[in-house]
């Protein structure tokens, strides 16, 4: 791959399901795992392949990782998405240690951690409107745009970082 298309200097980490709203008391381990598998297990691995690609140590010139986390991290999302909150505060940490593990070997690791954003992922949630139902919540009144949040993440790639490491930037109107 790196002959065709070049060398890896880059990954964002963007994928996230949530399943339907629910109590704890309500879910079953096949949605746990399938929850941790998707948004936990598969930034690892993702992770795993580029530093093997970006990394000094392995012959690379170095590359940033963006993770994209949630607010959720920080909030709980009680009685609706305790299990997507759960994932992505595994998210937070696995970036501040991952920054920790690869900085010397030319590899930034940030995180952006998006509030209530106008994504599709509300609907697989069971709630196309939560963006709406919540905003009233958020300081700044609104839901997020997702350019807003890929701005974000342009940053942290860009070398205008570039003394940026183990951060997790919040995008979410101050919420």
């Amino acid at each position: 791959m790196d002959d065709s298309l070049g060398r890896v200097t880059a990954l964002v980490n963007n994928v996230g399901i949530v399943e339907q709203q629910t109590r704890v008391e309500n879910m079953d381990v096949a949605r746990l795992n399938q929850v941790f598998a998707v948004n936990v297990t598969g930034s690892f691995l993702c992770a795993r392949e580029a530093i093997r690609r970006m990394s000094t140590k392995y012959g690379g010139n170095g590359g940033a990782i963006v993770n994209v986390s949630s607010v959720a991290a920080r909030l709980g999302s009680p009685e609706e998405y305790v299990h997507y909150a759960a994932s992505r505060a595994a998210i937070d940490t696995f970036t501040i240690g991952l920054a920790k593990e690869v900085a010397t070997e030319g590899i930034r690791v940030n995180a952006v951690r998006p509030g209530v954003v106008y994504t599709d992922i509300h609907t697989s949630g069971g709630d196309p409107n939560r963006v709406e139902r919540v905003k009233e919540f958020v300081p700044m009144k609104r839901g997020g745009q997702p350019d807003e949040v890929a701005r974000a993440i342009l940053w942290l790639l860009s070398d205008e970082a570039s003394y940026s490491t183990g951060s997790i930037l919040d995008v979410s109107g101050g919420r």
